[in-house]
């Protein structure tokens, strides 16, 4: 039974790595097919480009620390495992939701205000500090899920 505990808590850190991964991965993808198409026109834009291109990547990485945040409370890094109930074990699947859920939707929203941005900086590139501001809104609410799925992963005792 304590083996079934500790399936429910690595699906939850699988799912906020891949969930808020493939956020990140399709954020990206969309923001440089728009850098792309402006750095044909002005290849001088690359690092404004690459900048807005790389804000949505930040939600792959966040859903990276709150899976190994898990992995690391489960004492798979080095030493005995922790005997994991099914019921904990579904707190800590839970308690990943927040990171996978809102880092996978925010990371193809931020792709997409990227994108934008970078439609900005093409015609106005005095503009770069907002156009990076835009983006940025999103942001907040991708730490803002890491931030619940830590407190919530730090209130489950093992």
């Amino acid at each position: 039974m304590l083996a079934d505990g500790l399936v429910f808590a690595l699906l939850g850190s699988a799912l906020a790595i891949g969930l808020a991964g493939i956020g990140s991965a399709l954020g990206v993808g969309i923001a440089g097919e728009a850098g792309a198409g402006v750095m044909t026109e002005d290849p001088g834009k690359f690092g404004q480009v690459l900048l807005l291109q790389a804000l949505p990547g930040t939600q792959g990485i966040y859903g990276l620390l709150a899976g190994f945040w898990v992995l690391i409370k489960l004492g798979l890094f080095g030493g005995t495992p922790a005997a994991v109930t099914i019921a904990q074990g579904m707190q800590i699947m839970f308690a990943c939701l927040p990171i996978a859920i809102v880092g996978l939707l925010s990371g193809i929203s931020q792709g997409k205000t990227a994108a934008a941005s970078i439609g900005l900086i093409a015609r106005r590139p005095e503009e770069t500090g907002k156009a990076i501001i835009l983006p940025a809104m999103v942001e907040t609410y991708a730490v803002l899920s890491l931030l619940a799925t830590i407190l919530l992963l730090n209130s489950i005792k093992l």
